[in-house]
């Protein structure tokens, strides 16, 4: 199967993600021209990825890996903040080191391996990967099966699952990269990349990664959910209530004095104001635009809608929120909150 040019290609492609079909492996993904150069099957990308990866990891014990709290979602939701959230709880904290890699390899621009500190001197890191928006290989890429092939030891990753109500979510899209891609081929990806939380998800339970799942939504009571957050990845001693306020001077969060790590990627990828400046770390309501419309219906039949929904129960349960809590963060119209509410 080659890259999508069509909805029915795109069902198609979905249904083969939710089952984690093998094909995948070898999906010819086409060049655009601007962010793929030439055409390459999706193990080609990885294999690239991976063997960058490996370089840096292969003469390191196992012991040397810090614990790295990676966290992974579809783009837009929220993850950015949360990079320099756990920046100020002093945390390394790094925005997409597997994903730049894969940049370059599809842009045939040189690959930079990712060298993580040693554990002596930074037990924890913090890194953010998302998926989306140009192409599909953006979409399908797994960076905790890459850092595991490449030699990172898979008792050293947690796997944060981040989501986001969908709507708000493709609105977000639309609003950053309309001008750059045209809407029926951001909706196309944004489906992929939201059910590929389904082959990540498996792959890191098969191989013993914990997972812990947050939703954007549960910022709307910061407090309370970043410090369940934190009491779940066994990082309760790092909370400070300050970290969600103590923004100032960083609210740009691609500033120098942000306390993000961003490795080096193709300048095509730049996106100038992509990042929003904020005094704290925050809910920001994103409505639902005019343009999501036309693609409602598309939502609920990929089961883009019922995804969501499994996040927020997962993300519910794994913060062990109250169910009053659950149902003031969450519980508009979902059903397992209805009678909270």
């Amino acid at each position: 199967m080659s890259a999508v040019t069509n909805i029915a290609e795109m069902e198609c492609l979905a249904d083969l993600i939710r089952r984690d079909h093998p094909s995948l492996k070898a999906l010819s993904l086409r060049p655009d021209g601007k962010y793929q150069s030439r055409q390459m099957a999706a193990d080609q990308v990885t294999d690239a990825v991976r063997a960058c990866l490996s370089a840096a990891f292969r003469d390191r014990a196992p012991e040397d890996f810090p614990r790295l709290y990676c966290a992974w979602g579809k783009a837009r939701v929220g993850s950015t903040a949360l990079n320099n959230l756990f920046g100020l709880s002093g945390l390394p904290s790094y925005y997409q080191p597997t994903k730049a890699i894969l940049r370059c390899a599809l842009a045939q621009a040189p690959l930079v391996a990712w060298q993580p500190p040693s554990a002596s001197e930074h037990p924890a890191l913090f890194s953010k990967e998302t998926a989306g928006p140009y192409l599909v290989a953006e979409c399908l890429y797994n960076p905790i099966q890459l850092l595991i092939e490449a030699g990172y030891p898979a008792d050293r990753l947690h796997l944060i699952l981040l989501d986001r109500e969908p709507t708000a979510s493709l609105s977000s899209w639309f609003a950053k990269w309309s001008d750059r891609v045209p809407a029926p081929t951001l909706a196309t990806h944004y489906v992929l990349a939201t059910l590929n939380i389904w082959r990540i998800r498996n792959f890191a339970r098969r191989h013993g990664v914990p997972v812990t799942h947050y939703v954007y939504e549960a910022s709307r009571d910061p407090a309370t959910s970043v410090a369940a957050l934190f009491r779940r990845l066994g990082l309760a001693d790092r909370f400070d209530p300050g970290i969600l306020t103590d923004w100032q001077g960083i609210d740009r969060l691609d500033a120098a004095e942000s306390r993000i790590l961003f490795p080096g990627e193709p300048a095509v990828f730049e996106v100038p104001g992509l990042h929003a400046s904020t005094a704290a770390y925050r809910y920001r309501p994103r409505p639902a635009s005019t343009e999501v419309d036309a693609y409602a219906e598309l939502l609920h039949r990929t089961g883009v809608h019922d995804t969501y929904l499994h996040s927020v129960e997962r993300c519910a349960a794994d913060l062990a929120l109250a169910p009053d809590t659950a149902a003031r963060l969450f519980g508009h119209g979902l059903p397992w909150f209805s009678a909270a509410a």
